[in-house]
């Protein structure tokens, strides 16, 4: 069996029934079970319609998110979860540019290589070198004044964690942001890069080997298989093209409100939605919610 998911924003809790039981209805699906009202319903089909994504384009213009899934295997044992304009709503090598006064080259470079028209480790060396002579008590400024969580993140994660699940933060950013982020939300544990500093500055350079696409993907390789974790019992999520590997390779890639080229290499993608649509995917009611 197949389950399809609809999802709308919780800011809006706008829903209907008459959308829900609609696209039920036309796909000769069972009965639709609410898992929040306004927010979130699912239904069981048994067969993936063949217009799937005309049905999602159409929703899109609704507000509303469509996945569709297999029913068996949907809740899984282990997160892999990017940092930036992911788990938090901020690029953060952007906002230290900003205060560098680079802020719009950086931010031009960070939009190229998330769209992946740029290599990352390269732009992320470029990036970085930009910050040269940057004091380090700016990282703190940054975190106290500029980050802001994504809404959902403290509920998947802690939701996850309470059901078994192992979660990891792995990021392309840096360690002084991942692991302050990482204590914040819960995450189990977390890889990021290293900014490099001396005598209280920056000095432009980041520690080898740079943490980009490939070694997301060896990440989810190395902690499912120390955990004995199944591919298939991994549900990743992330929003630029550094994130394409490990969305590929979970059982379960989630492009949440991801750069265009990047959301058209997975089929779970989730735009109205906040990070709280993990959980619904999974067939997690609100009630469920740790």
């Amino acid at each position: 069996m197949y389950i399809a998911t609809l999802l709308a924003s919780p800011a809006r809790a706008d829903l209907g029934r008459a959308i829900v039981e609609s696209l039920r209805d036309a796909w000769g699906g069972g009965e639709a079970r609410w898992l929040n009202p306004g927010i979130a319903a699912e239904f069981a089909m048994p067969v993936i319609p063949a217009n799937r994504w005309e049905a999602w384009e159409g929703l899109q213009g609704l507000g509303v998110d469509l996945v569709v899934q297999e029913e068996d295997g949907r809740r899984k044992a282990m997160l892999i979860a990017d940092m930036d304009s992911t788990m938090i709503g901020q690029e953060c090598i952007d906002e230290l540019a900003d205060l560098a006064g680079v802020g719009p080259r950086v931010a031009e470079i960070t939009a190229r290589a998330m769209n992946g028209e740029l290599d990352f480790e390269g732009a992320l060396t470029e990036r970085v070198g930009l910050l040269k002579g940057l004091p380090e008590k700016v990282i703190d400024q940054v975190l106290r004044e500029r980050i802001t969580y994504t809404p959902g993140g403290r509920e998947l994660i802690a939701t996850m964690k309470a059901n078994g699940g192992h979660t990891v933060l792995v990021s392309g950013g840096f360690t002084n942001f991942a692991e302050a982020v990482a204590a914040h939300l819960g995450f189990d544990e977390t890889r990021a890069n290293t900014l490099l500093i001396e005598d209280g500055k920056l000095t432009g350079k980041v520690a080898q080997p740079i943490l980009g696409r490939e070694a997301k993907m060896a990440t989810l390789r190395e902690v499912s298989g120390r955990l004995g974790i199944r591919h298939d019992r991994v549900m990743a999520v992330g929003d630029g093209a550094n994130d394409l590997g490990m969305l590929g390779l979970a059982g379960a890639g989630v492009a949440l409100h991801a750069k265009p080229r990047v959301a058209a290499q997975c089929d779970i993608r989730v735009n109205h939605g906040d990070l709280s649509a993990l959980l619904y995917i999974q067939g997690y009611t609100v009630d469920e919610f740790a």
